[in-house]
């Protein structure tokens, strides 16, 4: 069962559910979320069985996408979530009509911190976009029995 808009507004009001919105964000059943941060991956990385590198980063100020290449962007928003609730993200529709993709994961009950996401221009053109521009939409799902909190090396919002 997905959280509707009353449910959500309670939820931020009590729980502080997601901070740094727009209340006209809010929709029917979700929240659109805000591109706040772009970077742009300079280096290799690796990812094995029990170590891995991340790559460096280089901040992009610009907000310009060159053409097929990938970034990765962090969301205005800050999530804190609770024990009872996952979310998914989904991309808003405007970026596949104009060409690009946007790579997301699910967000695990007990995260706290904005959201990092991909994103990819597919043509071969620029694509442009402003700083807060409504790039994804976040719903929340309830979560039924007992479970634990997220743990993983991104908690707080880190990007890498």
């Amino acid at each position: 069962m997905y959280l509707s808009k009353e449910e959500i507004l309670k939820r931020i009001e009590k729980e502080k559910l997601l901070e740094n919105l727009r209340e006209e964000n809010i929709q029917g059943a979700g929240v659109d979320l805000e591109i706040d941060e772009l970077y742009r991956i300079a280096s290799p990385s690796f990812l094995g069985k029990k170590e891995r590198r991340l790559p460096k980063l280089e901040k992009v100020d610009s907000f310009v996408l060159a053409p097929r290449e990938y970034y990765l962007c962090v969301t205005r928003e800050k999530v804190n979530m609770p024990l009872d609730l996952v979310a998914f993200i989904f991309p808003r529709s405007t970026l596949f009509r104009c060409g690009v993709s946007l790579m997301t994961a699910v967000v695990d009950p007990g995260y706290t911190g904005k959201l990092t996401m991909g994103m990819k221009n597919e043509t071969c053109y620029e694509f442009k976009l402003e700083r807060h521009a409504r790039i994804a939409q976040i719903v929340f799902c309830l979560v039924k029995g007992r479970t634990i909190g997220y743990r993983g090396k991104y908690q707080g919002g880190k990007v890498v």
